[in-house]
């Protein structure tokens, strides 16, 4: 099955794209997308959010089958949690879609725009922006802060619920028998600290 190309929009000439990619599932319709309307996608696996390292471990492990299964590039981005956690720190208690979320996404994705630049990838993308749990206008704004951070880089703002990517994403899912994971990635989103 094919997904509507009319529903995304690509920057125009753009031909190769980093993905920051948080896992296999919400990565699947995307880069089939993005094959599809010829741009070669170069998936960028980093999330140091992701607890415990088991999680992060086998997510990290789908996320590189998938990549391989396509004859893609897949670039591994180093886990370091203690980091991570240092970055949110004092905001343990903020709610899912707030404050920690907007600087975990900025720490992420400007991670991913120093990637894309040390590439030679002019641009970069996230696979955040395909998830429902997410408020797009923090994917946003965190991109658009590590553009303004790598200068040299930019930022695809890109709405990846839409144009049957959501539907197709659980088509693959069950395709490509995908690990699928139950929350975000953090020990806040499971529902309480660790």
């Amino acid at each position: 099955m094919t997904t509507p190309r009319n529903a995304i929009t690509a920057p125009e000439g753009i031909r190769e794209v980093l993905l920051h990619a948080c896992c296999a599932p919400c990565s699947s319709a995307i880069v089939e997308w993005m094959l599809g309307a010829g741009i070669r996608p170069v998936l960028y696996y980093y999330n140091p959010n992701i607890f415990p390292r088991e999680e992060y471990d086998i997510r990290k492990a789908e996320s590189k089958r998938h990549a391989e299964s396509l004859g893609l590039r897949w670039l591994d981005g180093d886990y370091d949690h203690d980091s991570w956690r240092g970055c949110v720190a004092g905001m343990e208690r903020e709610p899912e879609r707030g404050a920690r979320c907007q600087t975990c996404f900025t720490m992420r994705l400007t991670r991913a725009a120093h990637e894309a630049l040390r590439q030679s990838i002019p641009w970069f993308t996230t696979t955040l922006a395909s998830s429902r749990w997410k408020r797009l206008e923090q994917i946003e704004q965190a991109g658009r802060a590590a553009e303004a951070a790598v200068p040299g880089t930019r930022f695809w703002g890109q709405n990846w619920r839409k144009g049957g990517l959501q539907e197709r994403r659980n088509q693959l899912l069950k395709e490509y028998a995908f690990y699928n994971q139950r929350y975000c990635g953090c020990e806040f989103s499971m529902g309480g600290s660790l």
